[in-house]
């Protein structure tokens, strides 16, 4: 772990420190996205993919509701929410790291999308039920709204305690389940968004570090020397 070190008045010091956990994140969700890209790039969708969305989207209609709203928790202006959130809890430092993995977000899926070339369910999947509006047509390949909530959610982890440090990663479970439930997306389309997104957060993290208390105080709750 690299630590870098200063005062902004003297008796106080502060530091900056960088993981080896978010070198760690990045590069498995780098191999996860680039296993689902593979796979998706052909256009296709296999018959195992086909039955996990078919028992999924296939659930009871009165999901719909919940799952509609759940899915907000993955659209772009949560980015700057949770950076003017962190502004107002004085760490300036997670606010500027929700705005770049909001803007590595954008950049990102745009790649992807001029290199993969994968419908959506209402076209690949015979019989889906697309809920709640959803686009019936138009690339599927990665999921923007999983990209996004996990990227966040692996940036703003250090930040919080105890069980809060759950959240996050509920949202990113929720937000995934809910695109492959109303019809978005296809499964390896929200694990690639995941690959992807831990990807950018790690990314982020090392370029930004963590402030060394966070880390500190993190070792602490898992039992580790910080």
């Amino acid at each position: 772990m690299d630590v870098v070190t200063g005062a902004a008045h003297p008796g106080t010091r502060i530091g900056v420190a960088r993981r080896r956990v978010d070198a760690v994140a990045a590069a498995i969700g780098a191999i996860t996205f680039l296993l689902c890209a593979v796979v998706a790039s052909s256009g296709q969708v296999s018959g195992p993919e086909r039955s996990v969305f078919s028992w999924i989207n296939g659930l009871p209609d009165v999901l719909t509701t919940p799952a509609h709203m759940a899915q907000f928790l993955g659209v772009l202006a949560i980015g700057p929410i949770v950076a003017l959130v962190a502004l107002v809890a004085r760490r300036p430092r997670l606010a500027a790291a929700a705005l770049i993995v909001t803007a590595l977000k954008l950049i990102s899926e745009r790649l992807v999308w001029r290199l993969i070339a994968r419908e959506r369910p209402g076209v690949t999947e015979p019989g889906a039920h697309v809920r709640a509006g959803t686009p019936t047509s138009g690339l599927s390949f990665v999921s923007g709204h999983v990209v996004l909530v996990t990227g966040l959610a692996w940036v703003a982890t250090p930040y919080l305690h105890g069980r809060w440090r759950w959240l996050p990663w509920i949202a990113v479970a929720v937000v995934a389940f809910a695109r492959v439930y109303l019809g978005a997306h296809n499964p390896l389309d929200v694990v690639g968004g995941f690959g992807l997104g831990l990807t950018i957060g790690g990314l982020t993290n090392l370029l930004l570090g963590i402030p060394e208390e966070q880390v500190v105080e993190v070792a602490a709750a898992d039992g580790r020397p910080s």
